[in-house]
């Protein structure tokens, strides 16, 4: 078996590798605005199609889970064909099919639609996570990784608000059209990168049972089944409670969409504003301290929402939340960077994966104990994410910064986390 080649980064210059974080910053952004828009919407189509607000939150997981499946299948392409040939593909098929998501005359229509997307649209921000792995050493990936999260962050933040206050001007329809045509012109903007995207990766070979042998390497270890049980769990949590914001927030305090979508407004903008400066934290001070906060920030917002609150203070409930989000999910994406070895598309394929399948049964989960109340939904969630956030503390703790140590190449990695294979 051919390992993976790291031709990057004395292949490319600096500025060239920065442009290039750059556009894929600002493909992950157009792809998390384009999933997140949706949710807030869900009484507005509610209404547009005369269904249940139950019914329709069903077009959540049918995009989210689809998205996590295939990135398995995704990361397996690229490391057998090419991360460029992938990610382009990828990426044209998400702007195709938002755009013919707008052709929808009933909901099961645009579920259907929604489940093609997401299976489409899955192999563009795995594959830029796991670009940033080959440009950058690990002891440098903090602040790279953060500007991809940030994005993430940047889409929610937008994506939420955005889709629920253009819904009454520009219809639903709109909304999908517009998205999609700023997918196809990021799509113009990235081919001339196409070489340098190639060079960074060399295709790897090998047959399918070394897929599954690294798929096993990947869980075989205590580091990885810990990082990649809790990149689910707190998916989980995370897709769960903002799913159903809208719906709470218009059955709470009465508002309509334009309500909702500043009620929201705070969400994600704690990632899009200061994701780099997150990732330079956790490359100064360790993952070990940050993950343990950002899950206690997660539940305290849950905890709010359960308690209730004046709707004024909704977009700080919203920031909070985010936050805990923000200071967790993209610090496990750094882990999981040194997990991957020679198949680094594999590995983040498989995190996406985990991450989005964890949106999705999170989103279906509380929609389930909606039965019983938002009350026992936040509770519950928030409980869980309490005991992650105390059971954490003793799982990560050798999620820190070593002393600078020499590299068998005789680099110092000043920034690499000790206990790397345990």
């Amino acid at each position: 078996m051919t390992g993976i080649q790291q031709t990057m980064p004395a292949a490319i210059g600096e500025r060239q590798r920065e442009r290039l974080l750059k556009m894929l910053a600002a493909a992950t952004f157009i792809i998390f605005f384009q999933a997140y828009m949706v949710a807030p919407i869900i009484p507005a189509l509610s209404n547009t199609f005369g269904t249940s607000v139950e019914t329709v939150g069903l077009i959540v997981p049918a995009y989210l889970i689809p998205y996590g499946i295939a990135t398995l299948a995704y990361g397996l392409l690229a490391d057998r064909l090419g991360i460029h040939r992938v990610m382009f593909t990828s990426l044209a098929a998400f702007a195709a099919l938002t755009i013919l998501t707008a052709t929808a005359h009933s909901i099961e229509q645009l579920t259907l639609w929604r489940m093609a997307t997401g299976f489409g649209a899955s192999g563009v921000v795995p594959l830029a996570l796991a670009l940033v792995g080959r440009l950058y050493p690990y002891e440098q990936r903090g602040r790279p990784l953060g500007w991809l999260f940030g994005a993430m962050a940047g889409g929610m933040a937008f994506g939420s608000p955005l889709g629920a206050m253009i819904v009454p001007f520009a219809g639903w329809q709109g909304l999908f059209l517009v998205v999609g045509a700023a997918g196809a012109a990021l799509l113009v903007v990235l081919l001339p990168y196409r070489a340098v995207i190639a060079g960074a990766v060399q295709p790897v070979t090998g047959t399918l049972r070394d897929l599954f042998r690294g798929y096993k390497d990947l869980l075989g270890t205590p580091r990885g089944q810990r990082t990649y049980g809790y990149v689910l769990v707190n998916s989980m949590f995370h897709s769960g409670v903002f799913t159903w914001l809208g719906v709470y927030f218009e059955r709470q305090y009465g508002i309509g969409p334009v309500g909702i979508g500043l009620a929201l407004l705070g969400y994600g903008v704690p990632g899009f504003l200061f994701g780099p400066v997150i990732g330079r934290a956790a490359d100064r001070w360790g993952r070990a301290r940050l993950i343990p906060i950002g899950l206690v920030l997660s539940a305290v917002a849950a905890a709010a929402l359960l308690l209730g609150f004046p709707l004024i203070l909704a977009p700080v409930v919203a920031m909070v939340l985010s936050l805990g989000y923000d200071m967790t999910q993209p610090l496990f994406g750094g882990i999981v960077t040194s997990l991957g070895g020679k198949r680094a598309g594999q590995a983040m394929g498989l995190n996406v994966f985990t991450l989005f399948v964890g949106f999705g049964l999170g989103s279906l989960i509380f929609g389930a104990l909606l039965r019983f109340g938002f009350g026992v939904a936040f509770g519950l969630f928030a409980v869980v994410e309490l005991i992650l956030a105390v059971l954490s503390f003793a799982l990560f703790r050798s999620e820190v910064p070593s002393r600078a140590v020499p590299s068998a190449t005789g680099v110092t990695q000043a920034g690499a986390d000790v206990r790397l294979k345990s």
